[in-house]
């Protein structure tokens, strides 16, 4: 990752002299300024010219300064082969154990990595880091298994082929932080070996399409290294990030501000943060409200690099770590506020899949933080950071990463949470599932929703729903009974299709009641009945207006008399059914027909029964003569049957 520049401050100078030679001192005073790219190079040198036995003892510790820079500049392959040298070499310090396995963790080698963590952790068993990185190996695997559903892409257009990172939305411009080609600054930053940083900036056009980055306008980019910007809530103060740099002087990073004017930005002002030489200070990002500045900093904390934030309102005595929940032993960094409470910030100390990972952090009304990964895609084994979002939205905008890129530059990646397609189709249709255009649905849900609708010609419909919610639907049409059915659509963060379907009882012309069933020869119901039964008992309290009769039909064995008292006595234990139910006697009247209305085929039971076409009446004569006795049956079976017919509808309205 090119831009720890902007994150690393060397909080102690180290001795500038050594016994051993005039460039291992050299290589030593350059890692202390944080001229980590210079380092890692003039250590290369040293180490490939240590070829002899006695100089094995020197080799490794060579190999571990070397890595230590490797380490500094993301290059984890580098700086993980350099450890294992170390390690190899004899290097006694057991710190090279721990960067290995975080190393292998960067590199997406989870099984690897555990093992080295555990290895470490034989020898220094209370070390938080390592029980968290060793968590994370762990659990890396579970969570590439199962990706949250964030869609992230390379942002192409913004990208150059330095390091392009920390994006940052003001209204709807994004500004950057690069060292493409055309920066500013025409010397090579001793820390990168890249040219040093400016921030650029995006803008859509008319149609909203994102324009090529150009440069900031104004004063504010200079032969230094700026970038890592916020804003105020109004827009007009930045607040970023600029290296401090002298001459055999450590390396830091200080918050300056800077004006807008008719579209210009101001020189650099230095904000002052506490009196504080030493440490650095680094990465603002100011709250939505404008009240707190929150930053990162090596002051001495939880260990590595902490999150603080001052009130920008009364920043005396205001500054404040935010403590254990957030910050750990390894480094927190990128903090940026979605809203008040909820914050986003980076960092390789608390379990995660390598590298910098991306976490949410939301208050808690005790002060207290809770914490959660926000998993793959967004996160991967390499170093993720710098998440901003679009203007008005909590699912889209763009964030930094390093991976794919085996030298460690860093790339701006869009991200886009796609809405959940949570659908519910179904059709409308008679007994006869004829279809019925034009009949009006309504869907309300607990969450307060309220959708209405009417179906297509072919009496089908859509309705576009959320998780986790519980519907009331209710159809109906001119000429047909209302009908009313519910559900719940499930939690998971999944596409979903719901099916329902609506069955209309007409006011015209009877409907068939289906599976009500009899003991043979008897008016007694059998239990399998229940449910249908339920269901008429529904379809009358929905529809309280209306009266009915309910029939019976007999198929044609039997003697007429024997038929009537049969049907008589089954239809009458339907009505008993439904008065046990709640529904009124009043509204209920039964007659039994026996076998003297003898069905006609509807397009339904043409469709079940493809033997008969649509019109046929099958009376007695007609079964007689139907060739098979298989046939005759299905006519008998098509005759047995339960259907009630509406008698008015005005039942108590007056």
């Amino acid at each position: 990752m090119k831009h720890l520049f902007l994150l690393s401050a060397i909080i102690t100078c180290v001795a500038f002299t050594s016994c051993r030679g005039p460039k291992l001192a050299t290589a030593d005073e350059q890692m202390a300024r944080g001229e980590y790219y210079d380092a890692s190079k003039t250590y290369r040198k040293i180490y490939n010219k240590l070829t002899k036995k006695d100089e094995r003892p020197l080799r490794g510790e060579v190999a571990f300064k070397m890595a230590e820079a490797h380490r500094k500049l993301s290059q984890s392959a580098r700086a993980a082969a350099a450890y294992q040298n170390a390690i190899r070499y004899g290097y006694p310090d057991s710190m090279a154990q721990l960067h290995l396995a975080e190393m292998l963790h960067a590199e997406g080698k989870y099984t690897q990595a555990a093992r080295a963590y555990e290895e470490y952790l034989m020898r220094t068993p209370d070390s938080q880091t390592a029980i968290n990185g060793l968590k994370g190996a762990r659990m890396a695997e579970q969570m590439k298994a199962n990706p949250t559903r964030y869609v992230v892409k390379n942002a192409k257009l913004f990208n150059s082929r330095r390091a392009d990172f920390a994006p940052m939305f003001n209204g709807d411009v994004l500004y950057f932080t690069t060292t493409n080609e055309k920066v500013t600054g025409d010397k090579r930053s001793e820390i990168t070996g890249m040219k040093k940083s400016d921030i650029w900036m995006a803008r859509k056009n008319e149609r909203g399409e994102w324009m090529r980055p150009e440069p900031v306008e104004g004063d504010l980019n200079s032969d230094m290294d700026e970038g890592i910007v916020s804003f105020s809530p109004d827009g007009n103060t930045m607040y970023l990030t600029k290296a401090r740099r002298a001459p055999n002087y450590n390396t830091g990073v200080e918050i300056f501000t800077s004006q807008r004017s008719d579209a210009q930005w101001s020189a650099p002002v230095k904000f002052e943060v506490t009196g504080d030489t030493i440490s650095s200070f680094g990465h603002p990002a100011v709250s939505p409200s404008g009240e707190y500045l929150y930053f990162t900093s090596d002051m001495p904390g939880a260990g590595g690099k902490d999150i603080w934030r001052i009130n920008l309102k009364d920043s005396k005595g205001s500054l404040e770590s935010l403590g254990e929940s957030i910050n750990t032993p390894g480094d927190e960094v990128f903090p940026y506020m979605l809203t008040d409470s909820i914050m986003y910030f980076s960092s390789n100390g608390h379990p995660g899949l390598g590298g910098l990972d991306i976490f949410k952090a939301t208050l808690q009304p005790d002060g207290n933080w809770t914490v959660s990964n926000v998993g793959i895609p967004i996160n991967s084994a390499a170093d993720d950071f710098g998440i901003t979002f679009a203007k008005g939205s909590t699912q889209e905008g763009y964030f930094s990463s390093n991976r794919g890129d085996g030298r460690g530059y860093d790339h701006l990646y869009s991200f886009q949470l796609p809405e959940l397609n949570i659908v519910i189709n179904g059709w409308v249709t008679d007994h006869d599932e004829e279809p019925i255009p034009n009949a009006v649905i309504r869907i309300v849900g607990n969450d307060g929703s309220n959708q209405r609708t009417a179906t297509r010609a072919d009496g089908t419909y859509t309705f576009h729903l959320q998780r986790g919610v519980s519907y009331a639907m209710l159809a109906g049409a001119k000429g047909y009974l209302n009908a009313r059915q519910e559900f719940t659509t499930d939690t998971a963060e999944v596409d979903a299709e719901y099916g329902v379907d609506f069955m209309l009882a007409s006011l015209t012309k009877p409907n068939i009641v289906e599976n009500i069933f009899y003991d043979f020869d008897r008016a007694t119901l059998r239990p399998e009945s229940k449910e249908a039964l339920d269901g008429l008992a529904t379809l009358l309290r929905d529809n309280p207006n209306i009266t009915i009769e309910m029939a019976s039909h007999t198929d044609r064995v039997g003697s007429e008399e024997y038929n009537i008292d049969l049907s008589q006595r089954r239809a009458k234990a339907v009505i008993d059914y439904l008065i046990e139910a709640g529904i009124s006697p009043d509204r209920l009247q039964y007659q039994g027909y026996g076998k003297s209305r003898p069905k006609t085929v509807t397009k339904r039971v043409a469709r079940i029964y493809p033997q008969f076409k649509e019109g046929d009446i099958l009376t007695e004569e007609f079964i007689l003569a139907l060739p098979e006795e298989a046939d005759r049956q299905a006519a008998d079976q098509i005759n047995r049957r339960t259907e009630f017919k509406v008698l008015s509808v005005d039942y108590r309205m007056y």
